[in-house]
């Protein structure tokens, strides 16, 4: 600035998480999934190119921090089937799919990299974690499809991705792993 201040700028963030990132086939039958619920009109059901399992949220994080990230939370990996089959309404609108159970090597995953993160001195949430697919929000009232055929995801990998919420909620994975 002219004026002798300091101009203070708050330090560009982005918004990350971890998640598995479906395949083309799986997200296909992901969407089929998705639109076999009844949506009340005020629902918001998760674009196609969206759908994914949030393994960690990492929330706002310094940008210079991502090269840090993308090296720290390579931990080491079994691939494993994840079968999704539960159609659920949960409190607050959530529709979602969940596993019909939880492979070891998806809880194995997120506790390898819940200690990653905390190694970077960066919190995991503290509730404890339920595996799930979001298929909308505001969805209060939606009628649950009846149990389909369950989806067989055989999980080669997982990603850190980042929200652009500013740039119309797209998503951009950073890195794939293993």
């Amino acid at each position: 600035m002219n004026d002798g201040q300091v101009e203070t700028r708050r330090p560009a963030t982005r918004r990350l998480f971890l998640a598995l990132w479906p395949d083309p086939a799986v997200r296909r039958l992901l969407r089929a999934r998705r639109d076999a619920w009844e949506w009340p009109r005020a629902a918001t059901p998760v674009h196609a190119d969206k759908l994914h399992m949030t393994l960690h949220f990492l929330g706002e994080l310094p940008g210079g921090r991502v090269a840090e990230l993308t090296a720290g939370v390579a931990v080491p990996f079994t691939p494993f089937r994840l079968t999704l089959g539960q159609a659920k309404l949960w409190p607050h609108g959530i529709a979602v799919l969940e596993p019909d159970n939880e492979p070891d090597a998806l809880l194995r995953l997120h506790t390898a990299l819940s200690e990653a993160l905390v190694r970077m001195g960066l919190a995991p949430e503290e509730r404890n974690y339920r595996p799930h697919v979001t298929m909308a929000r505001r969805a209060a009232h939606a009628i649950v499809p009846p149990s389909g055929p369950a989806i067989d995801w055989d999980v080669q990998g997982y990603a850190l991705v980042e929200s652009r919420p500013a740039e119309g909620g797209g998503y951009t994975v950073l890195r794939h792993y293993p």
